[in-house]
């Protein structure tokens, strides 16, 4: 009896024990798939050189921007995502700008400096070559006398000094002294004076070691006045021993 009430007990329960196994294996539906994530914008670069070309020594202004980047580069080098930079290459040079996004994509832009050489430099100026008689001219000196004298007078004497060490510089040149006088007195008297004068200069100057083969003299007294005047200042002119240069063919040189 026992026996038959557990096996009418099973056969009760089955059903429900079979709903229950059917009801653990029944499979859940799936998780929703993830949102996408939105890809980052992609970066923009952009640089420039003011001036493109200098020549060697001289200096470029790099200047760049960048946009939707994270990290820009200049020929690899980190640099600002914009900015400026001076640059003075000593050959013609590329720069390159990389700019990069957070999802690593990148945008380049380059731009070139030419570099030339500066131009040579100009040559001197040729040397100015002084005519031999302008030079005569600057650096000889007349030797001026006293009323009715012929000594040296201590001005005379500096004038003199001066000519004998331009002469032995150049002694290529020939001279002659010419003595000359005011107008007072006769052209016989002052004829010997301008002689006495311009044998005085020579003396002189020989003295200073000026080769007297160089040397002529020679007097024209009154007749060739330099001022004509009749003042004190003029007859001082006239009262001189003249230096000349004396030219090849034996004439004088004013």
């Amino acid at each position: 009896m026992q026996v038959r009430n557990r096996l009418l007990a099973a056969a009760a329960s089955l059903p429900l024990l079979l709903w229950l196994t059917g009801c653990g294996h029944k499979k859940l539906p799936p998780p929703p798939p993830p949102a996408p994530v939105a890809a980052a914008p992609l970066p923009t670069a952009s640089i420039s050189a003011d001036p493109t070309a200098i020549q060697r020594g001289q200096s470029s202004t790099l200047t760049w921007t960048s946009t939707n980047a994270v990290s820009v580069t200049l020929n690899g080098a980190r640099v600002d995502l914009n900015g400026s930079q001076q640059v003075s290459p000593t050959d013609s040079t590329d720069y390159e700008l990389v700019a990069t996004n957070s999802d690593g994509k990148t945008a380049d832009s380059s731009v070139r400096v030419t570099v030339t050489q500066p131009p040579p430099p100009p040559p001197p100026p040729a040397p100015t070559v002084v005519p031999l008689s302008e030079r005569f001219q600057q650096n000889i000196h007349d030797a001026f006398f006293d009323f009715d004298k012929w000594n040296i007078r201590g001005d005379a004497q500096q004038a003199l000094e001066g000519d004998a060490d331009w002469l032995k510089q150049n002694p290529e040149v020939n001279i002659i002294i010419e003595g000359h006088c005011d107008a007072r007195g006769s052209a016989e008297y002052n004829m010997g004076l301008g002689d006495r004068r311009a044998n005085a200069a020579r003396k002189y100057l020989v003295a200073l070691g000026v080769d007297a083969s160089r040397i002529r003299t020679i007097s024209y007294g009154k007749e060739r006045p330099f001022c004509t005047e009749a003042t004190s200042e003029c007859y001082q002119q006239n009262r001189r021993a003249h230096i000349v240069m004396q030219t090849s063919g034996g004439g004088s040189s004013q």
